[in-house]
């Protein structure tokens, strides 16, 4: 209440004055969202799914969001009662952990209370929110964004992260400086590319209550970045250090962070080429040494893999980015034939090729004789023997005719198990996998959607098939029925059928939906970052509104 009260009082410095003025009551607005995600749970012994106490779980959230002229403010109300299995239950109860206020005038802004931000692409500061996966680490504090010049972008911040219903121990401090040259001066702005370079800098200060490991209690870390562009070209590269930050997810380590991530870029005439790289070392960086999980992380690691969306190869075996170190990869080539063409027939064809590989860098450890630090060193544009993963996928999207069109995939992974998702002796996979989703149009209202994908495997649980049929009455109505099963799995009494029948409606801005099935054991992941998320049966409802 007393964090409510503070929002509450600058909302009266700020309005009381104004509300004589016509002009602010004109452009006062208030918009939202809403959404709630309940579900009932029933006990199935056949896929491990367990006993809940509570029966029906639920997460809900509501943001209000009040504008008037220079002026903003808002909050978010979240209720979990009880959280729902796979998200942490520390986010047990209701509350409003989010609220802000912000004025903007000019070439000045300043936002008080909570709120999201990101330097450059996330390798020393992001903050942002990902409902999917239970994930919120925004800032609160102060922040204040200043443009003294044409296209010079000042940006600092100061603040704590959220933790659940409270707030993290470390206290962050950071500023970001971006200079795009095109638009700092006239002589500049007939170049041919186009020129952005920044740099930014974040600091943490932690207390170091362990005397045993001499702890640092102030952390910092930079990063600096260059983007060109030039017609359809672009280049972009990042670099970035952090200062010895021993921590419970580095196991106490000593050694400095760094990561490097640079990616290229073509476009034109349908065709598309895009090469990435990247590496990573010690750079799991929290406000809180003690953390673990998805809690208070203060940085993002773009992953260099593509994010599937189809069920299966989304869902199994996805890739999460290994803070602590990698060494990655990834090429993508696209071209669309045009139509009347040979291969691209009538109405066009589209086809992408993309090839992603994870592998560890190469360490070598090191002893100074000291007691409680470890050490080690590496090669920083050497790879390391083992290979985390790779990814190589085909996609052809093809329209058949007015009303049927298709995409068909087809990927080929390896997948280490112990190291991507922690689970020590499960193993490596080698696998293949195809996907084909047909969609017929019958008309301008009804269309119906069919998947049909497999996974093929001699590790871990086998093989996989899953099938989907979706029927759509436009602009309403929508029904789904799906299922996925594990045939191929060695043990007899695991080969498990994971039916699931869904139905919604959407109205304007308003969606509702029912589902009732059963949801196998795995993990989700949302860009690299993900969730475990235990087997369960019942039935799941989902509204979302906005206004």
């Amino acid at each position: 209440m007393k964090r409510i009260s503070i929002i509450g009082l600058l909302l009266g410095f700020w309005v009381a004055p104004k509300l004589s003025q016509a002009q602010f009551l004109n452009d006062a607005s208030v918009h939202g969202d809403f959404q709630l995600d309940a579900q009932y749970y029933k006990e199935d012994k056949t896929i491990g799914a367990p006993e809940v106490k509570e029966r029906v779980l639920s997460n809900g959230f509501a943001n209000f969001i009040f504008t008037a002229g220079d002026f903003s403010a808002g909050i978010r109300y979240e209720s979990y009662l009880n959280p729902l299995q796979g998200f942490d239950p520390r986010y047990k109860g209701s509350g409003i952990p989010y609220r802000f206020a912000s004025y903007q005038k000019d070439n000045f802004q300043i936002t008080v209370g909570n709120y999201y931000e990101q330097f450059g692409s996330g390798l020393i500061f992001r903050t942002y929110e990902e409902r999917g996966l239970g994930f919120d680490n925004s800032m609160d504090g102060i922040r204040v964004k200043y443009k003294p010049a044409n296209g010079v972008r000042l940006t600092g911040i100061l603040g704590r992260q959220r933790a659940f219903f409270d707030l993290g121990e470390g206290i962050v401090r950071g500023a970001d400086a971006e200079i795009s040259l095109n638009e700092v001066h006239e002589k500049f702005a007939d170049l041919k590319t186009n020129i952005t370079f920044g740099g930014s800098f974040i600091s943490k200060f932690q207390e170091d209550q362990n005397p045993d490991f001499n702890l640092p209690e102030n952390v910092g870390a930079g990063a600096a970045r260059l983007s060109l562009s030039r017609g359809g070209v672009t280049l972009f590269g990042e670099y970035a250090y952090k200062a010895n930050d021993p921590s419970t997810m580095n196991q106490f380590n000593y050694r400095p962070g760094q990561a490097l991530l640079v990616t290229a870029s073509y476009s034109e005439q349908g065709l598309g080429v895009s090469l990435g790289a990247k590496r990573v070392d010690n750079m799991d960086f929290r406000s809180d040494r003690n953390a673990n999980g998805n809690v208070l992380m203060l940085n993002f690691l773009p992953p260099l893999t593509k994010q599937h969306t189809y069920n299966l190869p989304a869902s199994i075996y996805p890739y999460a980015t290994q803070p602590l170190g990698e060494m990655s990869y990834q090429g993508e080539v696209s071209y669309n034939f045009k139509r009347e063409s040979v291969l691209g027939g009538k109405y066009g064809t589209n086809i992408a090729f993309n090839y992603s590989a994870v592998h560890a860098p190469q360490r070598d450890s090191v002893s100074n004789g000291e007691s409680n630090r470890r050490y080690f060193t590496s090669d920083f544009f050497k790879f390391g023997k083992q290979k985390y993963f790779h990814d190589f996928n085909v996609e052809i999207q093809k329209k058949f005719s007015s009303k049927l069109k298709g995409t068909f995939t087809y990927l080929n992974f390896y997948y280490d198990i112990d190291v991507v998702q922690g689970l020590v002796g499960r193993g490596t996979v080698n696998a293949n996998m195809g996907v084909v989703d047909l969609t017929y149009k019958f008309n301008s209202n009804h269309s119906v959607r069919t998947e049909l994908q497999a996974l093929q495997t001699e590790d871990d649980q086998g093989d996989w098939g899953m099938a989907l049929v979706e029927y759509t009455v436009a602009p309403h109505w929508f029904v789904a029925v799906m299922d996925q099963y594990n045939y191929g799995n060695p043990e007899k009494d695991k080969k498990v059928h994971y039916p699931t029948g869904t139905v919604g409606y959407n109205r304007n801005t308003s969606r509702i939906s029912l589902s009732y099935g059963r949801q196998r054991a795995g993990i989700v992941c949302v860009g690299g970052v993900c969730r475990n998320v235990p087997a369960s049966n019942g039935l799941l409802l989902s509204i979302t509104s906005s206004f």
